[in-house]
């Protein structure tokens, strides 16, 4: 695992120990960048479930202005450390060991809104939807923010969660991609989100 482009590029990064945790792999991190970048003019981005990290570093790294990584394992948190430093990004990262839902509360009370937000969960959970509006409701989802559930291809949420709608999908084998954004008029039928392969 490395870091495919911008001011951090060819770092490697470490992956977190056992099986636990699934690392979004450089070509399927390679082709979500392409889509919803593939370089940003600041911002923040949140890496919930973060794992390695991987996908907030490689946002910082093309140009968001800061990320906040959350995970609630502590060999995750212990190697998001690690590669964020590597990465050169200390004082552009604040690493937490939290629950995803706790996460949320804590950070809806700091009045912080992301205009990139990744959600990475173990393919046994199925709520990335209700963390979604959780998020709305809080408050923490910019305008024109871009959110990406990575999850078992398997698996199908919403094509609306509120007012977020299904941008993009795109099926790599096991895993797919969800990409949703905010619109007044949603569409309600997810075959009107542009289908990738």
């Amino acid at each position: 695992m490395r870091v495919i482009s911008g001011t951090a590029r060819g770092r490697s990064l470490k992956p977190v120990p056992g099986m636990g945790t699934r690392p979004t792999t450089d070509k399927v991190k390679e082709a979500l960048f392409s889509m919803i970048g593939p370089y940003f003019d600041g911002g923040h981005a949140l890496d919930l479930f973060a794992g390695t990290g991987g996908l907030g570093i490689e946002a910082v790294s093309r140009g968001a202005e800061m990320a906040i990584f959350v995970d609630k394992d502590p060999r995750a948190v212990e190697v998001v450390q690690h590669n964020v430093e590597v990465a050169g990004m200390k004082e552009q990262c604040e690493v937490y060991r939290n629950d995803a839902r706790r996460a949320i509360k804590a950070l809806t009370k700091r009045g912080i809104q992301f205009q990139l937000i990744f959600l990475d969960p173990p393919y046994r959970l199925k709520d990335a939807d209700e963390l979604l509006m959780s998020m709305w409701n809080g408050g923490l989802i910019a305008r024109d923010a871009t959110i990406v559930v990575e999850h078992d291809a398997r698996h199908q949420y919403p094509s609306s969660v509120g007012p977020l709608y299904v941008w993009k999908l795109a099926d790599y084998g096991e895993i797919a991609l969800t990409m949703y954004k905010i619109s007044d008029d949603a569409p309600v039928d997810a075959s009107q989100a542009v289908l990738l392969n």
